[in-house]
C-alpha cells in the first residue's frame, strides 16, 4: 500500500506481549495528515530502522534510558524522512533529516533531535552504517573493548547491523576476530566477505567446544549483544583482564520468567572477580556528544577505502514492518533491518 497525501498509517502497540511478540500485537490505523503549527515540522517517513532494543520498549516497565510506547500509540523507532512541510527557522521543505519519527507514514517534529543529513546517495544508511547501530559497534569496541593487535576478539550476532561493524573495526586493529551467527550462509558470508578469521554456528550443539578450540590462548574482548548459551560458551574462555561491552542480551528479551535449570549468577561472578574481567554496559545515547564526530569521519572514510563493508536488509511497505521485526527476533534478518516506506 503506498503513501497517501492525506492519510498517515500508523503502526501502533495493540497489546503488551506475553513472551515473543505475535502480530497480533500490533494494529494498522489511518489517522489524518497532520498539520505542522508554528515552529513544527512535518516529516514523511523514507526509511524505518528496525532494532532489537524496540521489543523492550514494548513492556511496561519502570524508568529506563527509553520510555515504554503507550497502547494504541505508534511503534517507536529511529527514521530517515523528507521535510514536507516547515514552519520551523532551522528545517526547509524536501529537506533530508534523521529523527524518530517511529513506526508511521508522518509525523509532526519541534525540531529537537532532528539532524539534517544534506545529500546522500544511500539515505538508508544514516540508520545503519553511518547511524546508530554502526556507532554503537565503534564506541562498545573502541572505548571499552579497547582491542590490541594480537588479541582474541569474539562477537555474537556477527553479520547483524552491530556485530558485523564490531568485527570489521577489530580486524582494523590488528585483532584475531571469532563471529558467532546463525546458520552456516552468514558464517561463510562473516568469514569470505567481512573478514573475520572463524566464525561459528549458534545453532551447534557443540558450540562451547568449537568456541574453545578455535581460541586456543582464550578470549580478550566479547562483545556481547546476545546472551544465552553463547555467553555460556564464552564466560570460561574469557583471559585476566578481557573487556566485555554489553549493549543488549536478544537472547533473554522474550523472556518472562527466569529460565529453568543451575543458577549461573554465582559462577559468572567468580569469573568476573578471579579473573578481574571489566563487564561494562552501556547505552549509546549518551556517547553522542562527545564522539559521533570522530565516529562519523572514521567510518565515512573506512567505507569510502573498502576497509568496512555493509550489508542491508530492505523490507518494503510499513505494512510488512511487524513480521520483519518478529523475524529480527528470531535472527531471520541478514544485515541491518531496514524497511523503506517510501521511495526517497
Amino acid at each position: 500500500m503506498p503513501q497517501s497525501d492525506t492519510v498517515n498509517r500508523r503502526i501502533v502497540l495493540a497489546s503488551r506481549p506475553h513472551g515473543a511478540p505475535t502480530p497480533r500485537d500490533f494494529r494498522l490505523d489511518q489517522t489524518p495528515v497532520p498539520t505542522p503549527g508554528d515552529g513544527q515540522v512535518l516529516l514523511r517517513t523514507l526509511y524505518l530502522s528496525l532494532d532489537p532494543y524496540m521489543r523492550g520498549l514494548m513492556d511496561e516497565i519502570g524508568p529506563s534510558y527509553a520510555p515504554s510506547v503507550k497502547l494504541g500509540e505508534p511503534m517507536a523507532g529511529g527514521t530517515v524522512s523528507r521535510v514536507v512541510a516547515s514552519k520551523h527557522p532551522r528545517f526547509r521543505e524536501s529537506e533530508l533529516v534523521l529523527g524518530a519519527a517511529g513506526w508511521q507514514d508522518y509525523a509532526l517534529s519541534d525540531g529537537e533531535g532532528l539532524t539534517a543529513l544534506g545529500d546522500m546517495a544511500q539515505p538508508s544508511l544514516a540508520v545503519g552504517g553511518l547511524g546508530m547501530p554502526a556507532f554503537t559497534a565503534y564506541v562498545g569496541l573502541l572505548d571499552i573493548g579497547q582491542p590490541k593487535p594480537g588479541e582474541t576478539v569474539v562477537v555474537a550476532a556477527a553479520t547483524g547491523a552491530v556485530g558485523a561493524v564490531v568485527g570489521q573495526i577489530a580486524k582494523l586493529k590488528g585483532a584475531r576476530v571469532i563471529g558467532i551467527a546463525g546458520g552456516a550462509d552468514k558464517c561463510r558470508y562473516a568469514v569470505e566477505e567481512l573478514g573475520f578469521d572463524v566464525c561459528l554456528d549458534r545453532n551447534d550443539a557443540q558450540l562451547a567446544q568449537r568456541l574453545a578450540e578455535v581460541c586456543p590462548n582464550g578470549i580478550d574482548v566479547y562483545f556481547e549483544n546476545v546472551g544465552g548459551v553463547v555467553f555460556d560458551a564464552v564466560l570460561p574462555l574469557l583471559n585476566n583482564y578481557a573487556r566485555v561491552p554489553v549493549c543488549g542480551v536478544i537472547a533473554h528479551y522474550n523472556d518472562e520468567a527466569p529460565l529453568p535449570g543451575p543458577d549461573r549468577l554465582p559462577q559468572a561472578m567468580s569469573t568476573l572477580l578471579q579473573k578481574r574481567i571489566r563487564m561494562e554496559g552501556f547505552i549509546i545515547l549518551d556517547h553522542y556528544a562527545d564522539r559521533f564526530d570522530a565516529f562519523r569521519r572514521d567510518m565515512s572514510e573506512w567505507l569510502a577505502a573498502g576497509k568496512v563493508k555493509l550489508r542491508e536488509d530492505v523490507v518494503d511497505g510499513l505494512e510488512h514492518a511487524p513480521a520483519a521485526f518478529i523475524g529480527l527476533l528470531e535472527g531471520r534478518n541478514f544485515g541491518k533491518l531496514v524497511v523503506r516506506v517510501a521511495d526517497a
